[in-house]
Formats: C-alpha cells, structure tokens, sequence
C-alpha cells in the first residue's frame, strides 16, 4: 500500500490544482492557453499515477473507468495536438470529482 499512498497523493494534489485552475469557468478556459496548459499538465500526472495504482485498489474500485483513464492519459501524452478542449473541460466537471471522492476514500484507509 505504500506505492498506492504516494500515487493516491499525486492525484489529490494534481486534482486540486485542476479544480483550482478550472475556476476561470469554462469560457475563460477554452480562450486561455495558461490555463489549458496547467489543466492538461496535472491530468498528464494524474493519470500517470492512476496507472501505476496496484491492481488490488483499482479492483475495490469498479466505479472509476479505469481503462479510459489510461486512453486519455495516452491522449494527453502522445496525441497532444489532437485533445478536444470541450472534452476536457466535460472531464473536469462531471468525472474529476468521482475519482477525488474514491482517491479521499482510499486516503483515510
């Protein structure tokens, strides 16, 4: 568990920042590369960590789309020029606050 406890607090730090910045709203967001680049920067490492959670936690988990976070974070990586800022931003939104919810879950632990 003592891998899970460094990667679970990448992603609560990561996460936290990209709600921070995220609260230019969306307009702001879709018009501002400072902002996009410090959104798109901390999902790279979220997900990266996500990946490198052990099997075991992802499986008390079956409620987190693991596997589409790996696609994304694969997205993020190598088909940068490709990322759909309105699909980000959806993301942030509606799936970032289940995975802090688990991540918080499995810090208390």
């Amino acid at each position: 568990m003592k891998d899970d406890r460094l990667y679970i607090s990448h992603i609560l730090e990561c996460a936290g920042k990209v709600q921070e910045y995220a609260k230019v709203g969306r307009e702001k967001f879709l018009k501002d590369t400072l902002s996009q680049d410090a959104v798109l920067r901390n999902l790279q490492i979220m997900t990266e960590s996500c990946q490198r959670l052990s099997q075991e936690l992802k499986n008390r988990h079956p409620e987190i789309d693991w596997r589409g976070l790996a696609g994304f974070r694969n997205i993020l990586v190598h088909e940068y020029l490709g990322v759909d800022l309105e699909i980000v931003w959806a993301l942030v939104e509606q799936k970032l606050p289940g995975l802090m919810k688990m991540v918080k879950l499995e810090q208390q632990k």
